[in-house]
């Protein structure tokens, strides 16, 4: 629908590399003549990649192939399957991370779940190869590799009025791959004896491939795995994007000269600003997705560039409590009711850990992370109590929250080039699926620059075009 005429991207392992030296803007030529011969002489012998790996970590990386904006779980899994794609050093990549201790990141404050129950067919089918590749992690990042994987499914249960949908979602789950089974009212409970099924008509039970596992561990093996390949990171945050006309470039629906980026700004913790250029930029900043790609002139500028990326931080809240009584026995799947609801076993002494979303009027600020109890109290307690009589007395013993990169316009990810900017790629806007899908995800960006299309997974559908056309991707019944 977008239709470029110019030199387009061709696959980056023929097209960019950084031996074209681009010019560095506000630098002293010979402040910039003393740095190059310093980086050459300390990069000149490398004996082995992890000394490679140290030496380049002190040297700033002002000319790369590709800048990944957002060292979450998203954008390590972008940079290793680049590097894991092509070889050591065929490509320059940088990931940029505003936060390195990821204390505030929404992939290590997730539950991990990992589910196929969707109703859409790209996300249940980059939940399954989740499944696949946390199946062979060791294959991946060595045999100490470990995530610890839970695989008691889920279960998802659905009133007289969703259970026709939920039938529909489970059989499209099937023919994809996935495997789980629809039980009736009686079947619940029989198989979970300790459930309150007098308002459910059916459930979802996943048999294989679900669960969850540790995110904390799973960024950490990405993290690793790109660096070890190659991957620089650097401790910083995007505050700027350099622009510069192009005159060989033509596209319609574009007025006047076309205006490309190929430079950004990056400051340091201490305060320096320096300039990176770069070939290819991938946006993966989660829940300050939004904010970076003003920066980019996403949603301030004309034409196409007036269509924002609508992705927004969304606080929400995980509860932890212990049920003094019998319990939910240890193959209790994550279990998600029909009102949002969901909680799962969290180890092997009677605790549990739970959630909800809130409705639109209730969502809290996210000027901080501080947990709101009364928020338990007054709208999952009650749920928990007549779903499990068990849970009846618990009460909430601590908690956590995190931020969504929720995105506004259908609460799914964003994936794939930005139709105005011939070098500019995005990843965000998962929603609180991220986690699960970024193994998918890393992959299916890192054949969309070097082969040129999705090879894999066709994510065509999650483009930033369905914004512009006003083709929302929406799921139906799932929570």
């Amino acid at each position: 629908m977008f239709r470029r005429y110019a030199l387009q991207l061709k696959p980056l392992t023929k097209t960019f590399h950084t031996s074209i030296k681009l010019h560095e803007e506000f630098e002293n030529p010979i402040l910039r003549t003393i740095r190059i011969l310093r980086d050459d002489i300390m990069l000149r012998n490398r004996p082995g990649r992890d000394e490679h790996g140290r030496l380049v970590s002190r040297v700033f990386p002002h000319y790369v192939d590709i800048v990944i904006i957002g060292g979450g779980a998203i954008g390590s899994s972008i940079a290793y399957w680049l590097k894991k794609k092509t070889n050591f050093d065929a490509l320059r990549i940088v990931v940029i991370e505003k936060d390195p201790t990821y204390r505030k990141c929404s992939t290590t404050l997730s539950v991990g779940g990992l589910r196929q129950q969707f109703s859409l067919p790209e996300n249940i089918q980059m939940s399954l190869y989740g499944a696949e590749f946390l199946r062979t992690i060791k294959k991946h990042f060595g045999k100490e590799a470990e995530v610890n994987f839970t695989p008691h499914g889920y279960l998802v249960l659905a009133s007289e009025a969703g259970a026709e949908q939920l039938i529909d979602n489970s059989k499209l789950q099937n023919e994809l791959g996935a495997m789980n089974r629809i039980l009736n009212k009686d079947q619940l409970k029989e198989r979970f004896p300790w459930m309150n099924v007098s308002d459910v008509d059916v459930g979802c039970l996943g048999l294989e491939k679900e669960g969850w596992f540790d995110p904390w561990s799973l960024l950490g093996l990405l993290r690793r795995g790109a660096s070890d390949l190659g991957t620089q990171y650097v401790h910083g945050e995007v505050v700027e994007f350099l622009f510069t006309e192009m005159n060989d470039v033509i596209m319609d629906g574009v007025e006047g000269c076309y205006e490309g980026t190929n430079n950004l700004v990056v400051k340091l913790p201490d305060g320096q600003r320096k300039n990176i250029q770069f070939a290819a930029c991938i946006l993966a900043a989660g829940s300050e997705s939004g904010e970076v790609a003003q920066l980019a002139r996403i949603g301030t500028g004309r034409g196409m560039l007036s269509v924002p990326l609508p992705v927004e931080k969304r606080k929400r809240y995980v509860y932890s409590f212990q049920c003094q009584g019998e319990p939910p026995g240890i193959n209790t799947p994550m279990t998600i009711d029909h009102t949002g609801m969901y909680f799962r076993r969290d180890g092997l002494g009677g605790g549990f850990i739970c959630g909800m979303s809130p409705e639109a009027h209730e969502e809290p600020s996210c000027d901080n992370l501080d947990v709101d109890y009364k928020f338990f109290d007054d709208r999952i307690w009650p749920i928990l109590a007549k779903r499990v009589p068990a849970f009846e007395a618990v009460k909430a013993s601590r908690g956590w929250s995190g931020y969504y990169d929720y995105n506004t316009y259908d609460e799914n990810g964003i994936i794939g080039p930005h139709p105005y900017y011939q070098n500019m790629y995005i990843a965000t806007g998962f929603s609180g699926h991220g986690i699960q899908q970024a193994p998918a995800v890393g992959r299916a960006i890192s054949e969309l620059i070097l082969d040129g299309r999705f090879q894999t997974i066709d994510l065509t559908r999650l483009g930033f075009d369905r914004l512009i056309v006003d083709k929302p991707m929406y799921e139906i019944g799932i929570y």
